[in-house]
């Protein structure tokens, strides 16, 4: 399991222990934090993987993955509200079972923002499962931030992947204006959807 984290030490204990009681080895990329991210997630029971500066997403990912030992991958956010193993185990049956390539979480029930953005755009959700070959598969990850689930989405369509939207009910995700007060997280949202149009508008190869 791969959890990329940037200044995530409120949030990120209570995405590691889940997951780790559902039996899961989890590996968390501290993408150059500034808290405690990295000891929090250690002290929770993950793998840490610590980069100096921070590399984005897919750079987060691409480091992660050199650990990966296993032939699935799920990838998770950080910041999560109300993750349990259910939900984990739902979002990683499908590709397990030979059901889909990729599995895509979508939120139902869990916080209303949340839930309301994961319905306009499931395709930008960072909770997914698939085969860890798959996600090495992905032309520069390393290079990759906030466009990085838009690439994986446009990636999977191109190669003929099955993918399945799964829903993971009473999960929700912690808003970015709740954790860094408005203005900064107004500023870092704007900064987040101008990656992701940046590459939706981007001329195929």
């Amino acid at each position: 399991m791969l959890i990329p984290a940037f200044n995530e030490e409120g949030t990120i204990a209570q995405v590691v222990i889940p997951a780790r009681e559902a039996g899961f080895r989890v590996i968390v990329v501290d993408d150059g934090s500034q808290d405690g991210t990295a000891a929090v997630a250690a002290a929770a029971g993950a793998s840490v993987v610590r980069l100096e500066r921070n590399q984005g997403k897919g750079g987060a990912y691409a480091a992660g993955l050199k650990l990966v030992d296993t032939p699935y991958v799920i990838l998770l956010d950080a910041d999560l509200v109300g993750l349990k193993p259910g939900h984990l185990e739902s979002l990683l049956a499908p590709v397990m079972k030979g059901e889909a390539d990729m599995s895509v979480g979508v939120f139902r029930g869990g916080r209303l923002l949340s839930d309301f953005g994961n319905r306009i755009t499931p395709q930008l959700s960072g909770q997914r499962a698939m085969k860890t070959e798959l996600l090495r598969s992905l032309p520069n990850l390393q290079q990759s931030r906030y466009d990085v689930e838009l690439k994986l989405t446009r990636w999977a369509r191109e190669h003929g992947w099955r993918v399945k939207y799964v829903p993971l009910y009473g999960l929700g995700q912690k808003l970015k204006e709740e954790k860094r007060g408005l203005l900064a997280g107004l500023a870092h949202r704007l900064k987040m959807y101008l990656q992701i149009l940046r590459y939706a508008l981007r001329p195929k190869a």
